[in-house]
């Protein structure tokens, strides 16, 4: 591909996912088109149908969740790092209004090959929590990617389902990692006079 044809398809595929996180998957092509400052020829060109760049835009998102996931198993904290992963899907789920089930509607072999890809993935962060003892040992990624699909479902009509989304997964983050047990630190009773 030219430098130029590139360079064009990585900004429209920015642009596109910026209008898909604000208006959802039925974005304007013609509106991705001007904000990119392109025709919508060359729209057309990389991506011949709505479904073609919906794909890509998810196909991206993807991409990118499993490559920090990678980075992260590198993390000495396993705690923070399947944090942070979770967060990161969280946010990505929660901003993509409606993309997987669009896509979905015309059967796109990516979006079922994505479950398994963020799957595999995020297995290792969860295996690592475990065995860390910073994880319910009985918690699988399965449990967890349906944790962050909730979330994303019930915020994604939000004025900034990002930021509910990353709140709401906290709070449940609190209910599903445990703890190192630490020696409990009592104070004595003050004494009643008796």
């Amino acid at each position: 591909m030219r430098a130029d044809a590139r360079r064009n398809y990585e900004l429209l595929l920015a642009v596109a996912a910026e209008a898909v996180a604000e208006h959802g998957a039925d974005a304007s092509l013609e509106q991705i088109a001007r904000t990119a400052g392109v025709g919508s020829g060359t729209v057309r060109r990389h991506f011949p149908t709505r479904h073609a760049l919906l794909e890509a835009v998810f196909r991206e998102r993807i991409d990118a969740l499993c490559a920090r996931a990678g980075e992260l198993v590198g993390n000495p904290d396993p705690r923070a790092a399947l944090a942070e992963f979770l967060i990161e899907m969280t946010r990505a789920a929660a901003t993509i209004r409606g993309l997987a089930e669009a896509l979905n509607r015309g059967r796109v072999e990516s979006v079922y090959c994505a479950s398994d890809q963020l799957s595999e993935a995020g297995e290792p962060l969860v295996r690592r929590a475990a065995e860390a003892g910073v994880l319910a040992p009985d918690v699988t990624f399965g449990d967890l990617s349906t944790l962050v699909t909730g979330i994303a479902l019930a915020t994604e009509n939000d004025r900034d389902p990002g930021t509910t989304a990353t709140r709401l997964l906290s709070l449940a983050m609190t209910g599903f990692t445990v703890t190192p047990q630490e020696p409990a630190q009592h104070s004595p009773l003050p004494n009643s006079g008796a």
